[in-house]
């Protein structure tokens, strides 16, 4: 199988809402938007891929074990523009035994996502050639 692109689909329990979280709060850039006025899909740019917050979760399944991990170049700064935003922090930043900066969030309808930073010393950032 050869992927020539991917996206993370959210079905969301409340579509103006979430939207303008990840549009508005947490400050993801918008692709594209489609679908009628009434009921517009919005595509994010997501580092290398994207995600799709559409439809409603009414619609399909209840939300289930998704987990977005988004790289920030802050993860204090983003945890207090996010804090004094409203946005649900479920766990403040600390350094993981693995080395990255970790902070969790919670969107309106409780996905969670992990923000991380990667500190310039990790070995992500040093070439292994």
């Amino acid at each position: 199988m050869e992927i020539l692109s991917s996206r993370v689909l959210l079905r969301p329990s409340d579509l103006e809402r979430s939207q303008r979280f990840y549009r508005d709060v947490l400050g993801l850039a918008v692709y594209r938007e489609f679908g009628p006025p009434e009921h517009r899909g919005m595509v994010f740019f997501l580092g290398q891929g994207m995600l799709e917050v559409s439809g409603s979760s009414n619609d399909d399944a209840p939300p289930g074990p998704v987990r977005l991990w988004l790289q920030v170049r802050d993860v204090r700064a983003e945890h207090e523009r996010l804090a004094a935003a409203g946005v649900t922090v479920t766990r403040e930043p600390r350094e993981e035994p693995w080395g990255l900066i970790e902070m969790w969030i919670t969107d309106p309808d409780g996905v969670r996502i992990v923000l991380v930073e990667v500190p310039d010393e990790h070995p992500l950032r040093r070439d292994t050639r």
